[in-house]
């Protein structure tokens, strides 16, 4: 590209190798260097504007004049936190504005950014994203703990799995939202230093344990249904999206056999914690706290038929005293009467 064959140049000598008998030259020696040319006015915060020459998912080389070329780091190229390809910014031939970063003449080297171009968006994160805000976020990446978001370009948060809602237990992000997908947030706290928001999305609505608390007093039952059987018991869904557990020995039936995956029982609350969110429920004890107050209720009505009973003989037996009482009477009158009768006589 730069010389031909039997071409005759001018050559600069810069090295001998006498082992090898070879003489190392140099050709662009013998032009200034492009760095000399370099305006001795730039400086550290400056704009230049140049053409992408050489792209790596590191970074991007700018030549910003024939043969001076700077590294565009691709942390430099955005102000988001989370990992990015260069090539999701540029490609080679682009022409690109940027701000100088670093400037070493001697080593020749030099660093620009294109986010400096932007003002940083947590420079004044209290006033445009105060705690209590609610906003729609993308969902950038899943962890098991919870869902990074972005509200915007630099600006991301994190949604803590016991976040995403009051009622169900979630195992992972996946079952609330997925990856690209608009989720609607309310900031709960500010990191500036580590320019992290803590974000809350069940926050959007009110905490619907302070009814749960009126509806599901402990001994009021429930028709459920067994969701999930775990180690330790299984999960019961409940009436308004309530989610209940219930322990192996809870799910005992009447007829002796175990409660299945997908059937619907009465259940009790036996306990429940708004504070943990959590409901503790027994379809055994429906049937189990009944037969003690159904024979309760056979004893009382039997007392009572014992007691109405007895009162019916005493009375029967006090009608008849009072029945033979009366004859007596009667009989002695008349006996008292015939013996005045017969004295008369006499």
């Amino acid at each position: 590209e730069v010389v031909k064959l039997d071409e005759k140049i001018n050559v600069v000598i810069l090295d001998f190798d006498d082992d090898k008998k070879r003489i190392a030259l140099g050709l662009k020696q013998l032009t200034p260097h492009p760095w000399d040319a370099l305006s001795a006015e730039l400086k550290v915060g400056d704009k230049v504007k140049g053409k992408v020459v050489v792209m790596a998912d590191y970074g991007a080389f700018i030549e910003i004049a024939p043969g001076v070329e700077g590294l565009i780091h691709v942390s430099e190229m955005s102000w988001a936190q989370h990992l990015r390809s260069a090539q999701d910014f540029m490609k080679v031939g682009d022409e690109v504005e940027a701000v100088v970063l670093t400037l070493d003449r001697d080593e020749r080297k030099m660093s620009l950014g294109i986010k400096q171009l932007k003002p940083d968006p947590w420079e004044n994160i209290e006033e445009k994203y105060p705690v209590g805000s609610k906003h729609t976020a993308k969902v950038r990446n899943f962890t098991n703990f919870g869902v990074f978001a972005e509200i915007e370009e630099g600006v991301d948060g994190l949604i803590h799995i016991s976040d995403l809602s009051w009622t169900k237990k979630i195992k992972h992000p996946s079952e609330v939202t997925a990856i690209g997908a608009d989720i609607e947030v309310q900031v709960l706290e500010i990191d500036k230093e580590n320019r992290r928001l803590s974000l809350g999305h069940k926050q959007l609505e009110e905490n619907p344990w302070d009814v749960f608390e009126t509806i599901f007093t402990v001994g009021s039952v429930h028709e459920g249904t067994v969701v999930e059987m775990v180690d330790k018991g299984a999960v019961i869904s409940l009436p308004y999206g309530v989610e209940g557990f219930a322990t192996p020995k809870h799910l005992v039936k009447e007829d002796g056999s175990q409660a299945k995956v997908d059937e619907k029982l009465d259940f009790k609350v036996i306990e429940f914690n708004k504070d943990s969110k959590r409901i503790i429920v027994s379809h055994s004890r429906v049937f189990e706290d009944e037969k003690p107050e159904a024979k309760e209720a056979a004893a009382e009505k039997k007392a009572r038929k014992t007691a109405k009973k007895e009162k019916d003989e005493t009375v029967s037996q006090s009608s008849n005293m009072e029945k033979t009482t009366l004859g007596d009477i009667e009989e002695l009158a008349a006996l008292k009467e015939k013996l005045s009768g017969g004295s008369d006589a006499k």
